[in-house]
């Protein structure tokens, strides 16, 4: 009789806990009463995400392609190697820091190629810019530079102020390559 008691006492617990996990959806603001605005996101932090997202399923590709053959074990156990480096252009990313050097910087990162200055006004110029620069291959290329720029008011530049920018940086970044005697 204790024992038929205990079962159904496990059992209205079991259902109860499925339930609750079930949920109706108004927590997680399906319903509309809790509705949160959209979250921007920054261009800079995506870019890092989405580098270091790619960087880790090359290296897993990698390691499945070198074993041949992968175990069930190998879920459990970390495998990324902490010795691989993601490449950058020195030049540049030196030619970026130099071009923008009005600007103060508020992060840099040359592993995944992203440098975040603050707000600043260049030389001669009334309105304060903000700019992201991205580093994205080692090859000196256009195709490895991509330039973000803001004002103070959040408003977006025009397209041909970010490709001067753009111009500037990849001509300097030439000239340090032809000074350094590598071309």
């Amino acid at each position: 009789m204790f024992l038929h008691r205990l079962a159904k006492i496990c059992l209205a617990a079991c259902v109860a806990a499925s339930l609750a996990a079930c949920g109706t959806g108004i927590a997680s603001g399906d319903s509309g009463l809790f509705r949160r605005s959209p979250r921007v996101v920054d261009p800079a932090e995506q870019a890092q995400r989405d580098r270091a997202e790619a960087q880790r399923a090359a290296v897993t590709r990698s390691q499945a392609e070198e074993t041949g053959r992968r175990k069930i074990w190998d879920l459990f156990t970390n495998t990324v190697d902490p010795n691989t480096t993601v490449e950058v252009n020195k030049y540049l990313w030196q030619a970026s820091l130099e071009v923008l050097n009005f600007l103060p910087i508020e992060s840099v990162d040359p592993f995944t190629g992203v440098i975040v200055t603050g707000y600043g006004a260049p030389p001669g110029g009334g309105r304060a810019y903000r700019a992201t620069v991205y580093v994205q291959d080692p090859a000196l290329d256009a195709r490895s530079l991509r330039v973000a720029l803001q004002t103070r008011g959040g408003g977006a530049v025009s397209a041909e102020a970010t490709r001067a920018i753009e111009d500037s940086i990849l001509t300097r970044a030439r000239q340090l390559r032809v000074r350094d005697g590598k071309l």
